[in-house]
């Protein structure tokens, strides 16, 4: 896997061991395009995986990034990829290795962007959302984005996050809830 814009564009990230299923290259471009200029926003990535979203937010110009993965497996191949944005950037991605719903439970921290990519099978993805809104984790106007298979449905709303955009990229969607409050 490749970072695909920003400062280290180009730059190859390793892939962990156990179940996988990365953003790919295209859709990963197309996310951030539409999100625009990202210097001086914070941003959290939620079932992070290898760390490459947020690896590509702070090679966008992110200044503060967070990542959430439980899998104890890919903690060594996570903090050996997002040790690149220290080295090469001198910015640090605040790494947290526990169950996301732990994580938005107990979060105080509000964010501009919010990823959130739970695996497919996952059943929780409406409930994920509520999460984040209940938790007023979203600035005003902030973005919360979550990736999910085609036949799983979402809401055009849940409180107070009203959804602005829904991108279709193969058999999977990225919808972007947008905090109106």
């Amino acid at each position: 896997m490749r970072i695909t814009g920003g400062q280290l564009r180009g730059r190859s990230i390793k892939c962990p061991d156990g179940v996988i299923r990365p953003a790919m290259d295209r859709m990963r471009e197309s996310l951030f395009a539409i999100l625009g200029e990202l210097e001086g926003k914070s941003f959290l990535d939620l079932f992070s995986g290898s760390g490459t979203v947020a690896i590509e937010a702070v090679s966008r110009g992110a200044s503060h990034v967070e990542l959430v993965e439980k899998d104890k497996i890919k903690v060594g191949t996570v903090l050996s990829n997002v040790a690149l944005t220290e080295k090469e950037m001198g910015r640090k991605i605040h790494c947290h290795f526990m169950a996301v719903e732990l994580f938005l439970k107990r979060c105080k921290n509000k964010y501009d962007i919010i990823f959130l990519d739970p695996p497919f099978p996952y059943r929780y993805h409406q409930s994920l959302i509520e999460m984040v809104s209940k938790g007023e984790l979203l600035t005003p106007g902030g973005v919360a984005l979550i990736h999910r298979p085609k036949e799983k449905e979402m809401p055009d709303s849940v409180l107070q996050l009203k959804l602005g955009d829904r991108r279709e990229y193969g058999r999977s969607i990225v919808d972007f809830y947008v905090n109106n409050s």
